[in-house]
């Protein structure tokens, strides 16, 4: 039994359930997840064993029930350990991940739940419920309930291993990111970073105890830091430490990118697939993975080709720098020759657009997009407690004042925290007969450098659309309206749920939106109506170098899972590997060294410790849609509450219950076409 006096013990009296974080120590975890796991198996086996005729009601509802306190426990502590993680959070992490593997091998394979779902159906279901059966059915069939018991056991034993390993990489990855971070003594060096970015880089080293700067490492092998640094031996240090994360050392991750592509092949076999990506691929919008790499490698002659003349281009304005000759152009001077390329192209100067960028007012952008599309509205909760200091809660509410729900906002980043952007939840919405109804709970995570004290907090035009895109998968939780949680909100096919929050970076410069958040930190002035066009404008410049680093990784994580079972590399192979499936992909090797994946794969954290194994093409497929759904608010009038009210009707509220070509069927009037995206990307000659 747990503690009573644990605070994750009863649900949260705490408005939507948010979690006691005023309460919460780190030793209340490990024992809630154990008893969570504990309660569940229970709640299972009573399914499992009921006598009564199988019925929706006592098969899958009770599924449905079952979980509260290992949900509520596993939703806190997997914001914890990502986002304000520490070496005890990690202790338990390491310890608990195969015990969370081993307790959904319990359920999931358990052959008397698969048989009880199978005897479901024959009573009258509406189409909800059809869903959730459907996917309670198809859970368990994809995780082996099937098999035979040898079969299971190995999976069982697959599964354990995958948890621990894949957690290794991410605990690895990111000490590894704290050891590279890099250290500046000499403050020329840092000629062409702003006022607020010096003072966040001597922040990040005072927090080391070092004297000087510290430039962190993103998640990304391109630097954002790079495209300021006109010291281009310090660019050069910078990229080298990022594309160098993982080779050697206490924290070489090859072995495990052996180990984890090897025992997701094999698993792949035993479920009766060719390799993981078909397995994966299997349960997505996609309807195949060749259709997956039709799509990629269509993009690619002609991404690479545009690549080639922007290097060209930037190899130019390095040797008219006086840095280099432009022979000697490299990865490292791209961004930065770029930036310069478009401040002169396009009159803007990064150093004076931020100003205009700052984050609460950027934040009150990204809330009055909602106001405007779906008649939202958002109170601040300071009072309300929080997992960090810098962490923000708001309470969200609709037209006629009711509470949809909250809303955290965790900005900064900070070393505790993995690196890159992310939605998740800690309470989902459902109205779950025999259960009392749950409003969503949301946080949105960024990785903002955070300022010294008393400055303003300025963003990049590309955090900005970072911040509205994480928002628009804050907005697919809010909005959720389903009675089931396996259905709830973000519980969507890997390459649909993207499409969302793409959809909803084009707010950040709807020209209305804009004159509300762009105004001066300092002075309130609104950002110039010359310098809005000429921002608009550069948006589409540098397409080549975007779409060839993202196709790349998208490549590249194919390629890793879709070795066959019994098939494996090994970790002094990686590197080749990873050339040698680029190459097949077509990538030029020339535009290869200058453009490397946007996550090689030693620092490929989405698909070896997060959710995206053989499914980041997610991004691009999702776009598909995120384009033409953009065209239809153009063609409709663009942000109007009506066009709002029909997106969250046919796509944000359905989550899970509905066939999801369907819907966007729905809400579209058609199927997508990809023209759009390849005009977005400067990629229309190379047809679909």
């Amino acid at each position: 039994m747990l503690d009573p006096t644990n605070p994750l013990a009863a649900p949260s009296t705490l408005p939507h359930g948010l979690p006691p974080f005023d309460r919460l120590r780190t030793e209340h975890l490990l024992p809630a997840l154990r008893e969570g796991m504990a309660q569940q198996r229970a709640e299972v086996e009573a399914v499992a064993a009921e006598t009564a005729p199988a019925a929706f009601a006592n098969t899958v509802e009770a599924l449905e029930r079952s979980g509260e306190l290992l949900a509520r426990a596993s939703n806190t502590f997997h914001a914890l350990v990502s986002s304000s993680s520490t070496p005890e959070l990690r202790a338990v992490e390491a310890e608990v991940a195969p015990e969370l593997s081993a307790h959904w091998d319990a359920v999931l394979l358990d052959p008397r739940l698969h048989a009880r779902l199978a005897a479901v159906g024959e009573e009258p279901l509406d189409a909800e419920q059809r869903a959730v059966l459907d996917r309670w059915r198809r859970d368990l069939e994809r995780a082996g309930a099937a098999l035979d018991d040898a079969a299971k056991e190995r999976l069982r034993e697959i599964n354990g291993e995958l948890s621990r390993l894949t957690t290794e990489f991410g605990t690895q990855l990111l000490a590894e990111a704290n050891r590279l971070a890099v250290h500046v003594t000499d403050e020329a060096e840092l000629a062409g970073l702003g006022a607020g970015e010096r003072a966040s880089a001597a922040a990040a080293a005072a927090s080391r105890g070092l004297e000087g700067w510290v430039l962190p490492l993103s998640l990304p092998v391109d630097q954002p830091v790079i495209a300021s640094l006109d010291d281009r031996g310090l660019r050069e240090r910078v990229f080298r430490a990022s594309v160098s994360r993982g080779l050697a050392g206490e924290h070489d991750v090859r072995p495990l990118v052996s180990a984890i592509t090897a025992l997701r092949a094999e698993r792949a076999g035993l479920l009766g697939a060719a390799h993981h990506a078909e397995h994966v691929i299997a349960d997505a919008t996609a309807p195949s993975v060749e259709a997956v790499e039709q799509l990629l490698r269509s993009v690619v002659p002609a991404a690479t080709s545009n690549a080639r003349g922007e290097a060209l281009e930037l190899a130019a304005e390095l040797e008219a720098s006086g840095q280099a000759a432009a022979a000697d152009f490299a990865p490292w001077d791209w961004t930065w020759a770029a930036a310069r390329v478009r401040a002169r192209r396009f009159d803007l100067d990064p150093a004076e657009l931020k100003p205009y960028f700052e984050l609460d007012a950027v934040v009150r952008g990204v809330f009055a997009a909602a106001t405007g599309l779906y008649g939202l509205t958002f109170t601040e909760r300071p009072e309300l407690p929080t997992y960090h200091p810098g962490v923000r809660t708001w309470e969200v509410f609709d037209e006629g004042g009711a509470s949809v729900g909250l809303f955290l906002g965790d900005f900064f980043a900070r070393e505790s925290k993995r690196g890159g952007a992310w939605m998740s939840n800690f309470v989902d919405q459902s109205a779950l007969p025999g259960r009392p109804a749950a409003r969503p709970v949301v946080y949105n995570v960024l990785n903002i450098p955070e300022p010294a004290a008393g400055d303003p907090a300025l963003l990049t035009p590309d955090e900005v659309t970072t911040a509205f895109h994480e928002f628009g998968h804050a907005l697919h939780g809010l909005l959720s309206d389903v009675r089931h949680p396996r259905l709830s909100g973000t519980s969507v096919p890997r390459d649909f749920v993207e499409y969302p929050s793409q959809v909803n970076e084009v707010w950040a410069w709807d020209a209305g939106v804009l004159a509300g958040y762009a105004r001066h930190w300092s002075t309130g002035e609104p950002l110039p109506a010359a310098q809005v066009e000429r921002l608009l404008a550069a948006q589409s410049h540098g397409q080549g170098f975007a779409t060839t680093e993202i196709v790349a990784a998208m490549l590249l994580d194919q390629a890793w899972h879709q070795l066959a079972p019994g098939e494996s590399v090994s970790a002094e192979d990686v590197e080749a590997f990873e050339a040698r499936a680029l190459d097949d992909a077509g990538i030029p090797a020339d535009v290869l060294a200058l453009v490397p994946p946007r996550y090689r794969t030693t620092c490929f954290n989405h698909v070896f410790s997060g959710g995206y194994s053989a499914g980041y093409y997610s991004y691009l497929w999702s776009e598909v849609l995120d384009a033409d759904t953009v065209e239809w608010f153009a063609e409709n009038g663009g942000l109007r509450r009506e066009n709002g009210a029909a997106f969250a009707r046919e796509v944000l509220s359905r989550g899970g219950t509905v066939d999801l070509a369907e819907a966007y069927r729905a809400f579209r009037g058609r199927d997508p076409r990809v023209e759009p995206l390849l005009q977005r990307r400067g990629l229309a000659a190379t047809g679909s």
